[in-house]
């Protein structure tokens, strides 16, 4: 882990949009919250959506905000995810879950920097950086016509792979005594 957490140190202060790749479970939303943390927008917003748990309707609504009356519910204008990541970073988790819908949406995004809200004409300028993450293997998506080939390579500009724990057994002490750290210290009990 020393090598992902070197590797998260030296793109830190890149502006480049970044994938995370591993399985569930291996950490992908701490590495990005761990690059957003050592980056220059910092003291931005890091907001992170989980694309794949929103039915694909939803998702848009949710990332891209929408207009008052756009469908129905609509009862009033809402920014989205992406406006209210302004300046700072937004963590897409399980991006490969994202439906083709909405990948045409974040290929614009990444390509122009602005998007459209649902129910909207007018563009929305944006500046975030996008950190995306899953653990799918895209390009055999790419391969089998389930993820856009232009969307992967706008988010594979630096890919970062977590390795799984039983790949890495020397990082267990590690852990084992960062976590009972945290209990004790939660628990306000001395350490053993």
């Amino acid at each position: 882990i020393a090598n992902v957490r070197d590797l998260i140190a030296r793109v830190a202060g890149a502006d480049a949009t970044v994938l995370i790749l591993g399985e569930s479970g291996t950490g992908k939303e701490v590495a990005a919250r761990c690059i957003h943390a050592l980056s220059s927008r910092r003291e931005a917003p890091f907001v992170a959506v989980n694309c794949g748990a929103l039915p694909p309707d939803l998702l848009e609504s949710e990332l891209f905000g929408h207009k008052r009356g756009a469908f129905t519910g609509a009862i009033g204008d809402t920014v989205g995810l992406f406006g209210a990541a302004h300046r700072g970073t937004i963590f897409l988790d399980e991006i490969g879950d994202a439906p083709p819908s909405v990948q045409v949406k974040l290929l614009r995004v990444l390509q122009e920097r602005n998007y459209l809200s649902v129910g909207s004409s007018t563009p929305v300028e944006t500046d975030v950086r996008v950190i995306a993450a899953t653990n799918r293997d895209l390009r055999s998506e790419v391969v089998s016509g389930r993820f856009r080939e232009d969307l992967f390579y706008r988010l594979h500009v630096i890919p970062i792979a977590m390795p799984p724990l039983r790949d890495r057994a020397e990082d267990i002490p590690l852990l084992a005594e960062l976590f009972l750290s945290q209990v004790t210290a939660k628990h306000r009990l001395p350490p053993p």
